[in-house]
């Protein structure tokens, strides 16, 4: 446990500015933010159902930029997804990456950047392979921003030239913005915290309804 404490805390210090300093018009908190596991286990009991979920908990207004901590899920890829969904969504969706007209061999499905976020990851539970860096072709851009995120606008597609690492509980990841990333494969399941930095993109003072009192 001491060591899991010790990676959180490098994942946000990596993450974190070190200049301090208020947005206009922004008040820079006095007090700590405290994010207990029994929250996190609640939002995480409600993603063990579903194939993929990405939750935000909360979103913590520091006066110069908000920061997110969350919890994330991904059930094993040797299980087919369910037929048809998102089509019609996708089709309206602007393109992004890099346009070619005929595919590359070799292409990796699922790579998604996002434009402005930062995300740190700490996997708690299950692993797999995950897959990052190279770039995306004929992608999708989804300008979707909810209030509690989880990223805001992301272009997804078939990614090419990425490295792939096979990662455990205990290991950390740190993705800037605009760097590909994905799962290539996952046994089992993996459940991961996040970490995310946030200048405008995520909504301040942002409570998951789960957690919410």
């Amino acid at each position: 446990m001491k060591n899991t404490a010790v990676k959180v805390l490098i994942v946000a210090s990596v993450l974190t500015p070190a200049p301090a300093f208020a947005q206009a018009g922004k008040t820079v908190p006095t007090t700590a933010t405290y994010i207990m596991k029994e929250d996190i286990d609640k939002i995480s009991a409600t993603e063990q159902s579903q194939r993929t979920r990405d939750e935000n908990a909360k979103v913590i207004d520091l006066g110069y930029e908000n920061f997110a901590v969350g919890i994330i899920h991904r059930s094993s890829t040797r299980t087919p997804a369910p037929a048809g969904g998102g089509a019609g969504a996708a089709a309206q969706a602007q393109p992004c990456g890099r346009t070619m007209a005929t595919l590359p061999p070799g292409g990796t499905p699922g790579g998604i950047t996002h434009d402005f976020q930062t995300e740190g990851y700490l996997i708690i539970s299950g692993g797999g392979t995950m897959f990052t860096d190279g770039y995306i072709v004929n992608g999708r851009h989804n300008d979707q921003n909810p209030q509690g995120g989880p990223n805001g606008p992301t272009c997804g597609g078939m990614a090419y030239d990425v490295k792939k690492v096979t990662v455990k509980v205990g290991d950390v990841v740190i993705i800037p913005p605009g760097v590909v990333h994905g799962w290539a494969d996952i046994p089992d399941h993996v459940d991961y915290l996040s970490f995310r930095p946030s200048q405008n993109v995520l909504q301040g003072g942002w409570v998951n309804p789960t957690i919410a009192k």
